[in-house]
């Protein structure tokens, strides 16, 4: 059964100026409290992602691919360009909704552009999301995705060091369970290996498609 989500917000404590940047999620938790994530500097925002003073750099998580082997996110990626994601394949809308728009954009690129380019998706429920399950659900948006699972610990301390907070999924009394996780997409240059941009699940196909090639060459939007 595909568990319900109810969209909550998510903050990371980042300011443009005097405003804080709000950094949506789905799922939802035990309580109706919004999490600080992290303190992040950011510069203004552009048409479609937020670009970081202080840059993140790529979470130290060793985990399984979808074909059951181990997979060193900073050594397989390093010096490509990676956007990374943290979701869940029994999520209903904004996990698929996220990876679908990637996808999109991604075949605007040329080939060659397409084959270097890393898109990372890594479970927040890997309990149900077993290498199998996830490289199936994956294939139907692109067979190149990466897909990662492993234990939930790991992967919980993965997004934190990104400004990315998860929930351990939850069963709730009608059975069905819930994940409660940061929605941002995070995109890393292959010049630097930092995450310089966040994207939110607001953003579209369109905008993916005109900011790609400029994070393919390492550049900011």
């Amino acid at each position: 059964m595909r568990s319900p989500v109810r969209k909550k917000t998510m903050l990371a404590a980042a300011f443009v100026t005097a405003a804080a940047l709000a950094l949506s999620a789905c799922g939802s938790s035990d309580d109706g409290a919004e999490k600080p994530i992290a303190d992040v500097s950011v510069q203004p925002k552009t048409k479609a992602a937020t670009v970081l003073d202080q840059p993140f750099t790529k979470p130290d998580l060793v985990l399984t691919d979808t074909h059951g082997k181990k997979y060193d996110l900073r050594e397989r990626t390093k010096g490509k360009p990676t956007l990374i994601y943290f979701g869940y394949t029994n999520c209903p809308d904004v996990c698929p909704l996220i990876m679908s728009n990637i996808a999109i954009a991604k075949k605007a690129l040329p080939k060659a552009d397409q084959d270097n380019l890393q898109v990372v998706f890594v479970t927040t429920d890997p309990e149900r999301d077993t290498p199998s399950s996830l490289g199936s659900w994956l294939k139907a948006q692109d067979p190149s995705f990466i897909g990662l699972t492993g234990e939930f610990p790991a992967i919980q301390a993965g997004a934190r060091q990104i400004g990315i907070g998860i929930d351990a999924p939850k069963k709730e009394k009608d059975g069905t369970v819930v994940s409660m996780h940061g929605s941002q997409v995070i995109a890393f240059s292959p010049k630097t290996d930092k995450g310089y941009l966040v994207y939110s699940e607001d953003t579209s196909p369109d905008d993916y498609t005109k900011d790609l090639p400029k994070i393919v060459e390492g550049e900011n939007p």
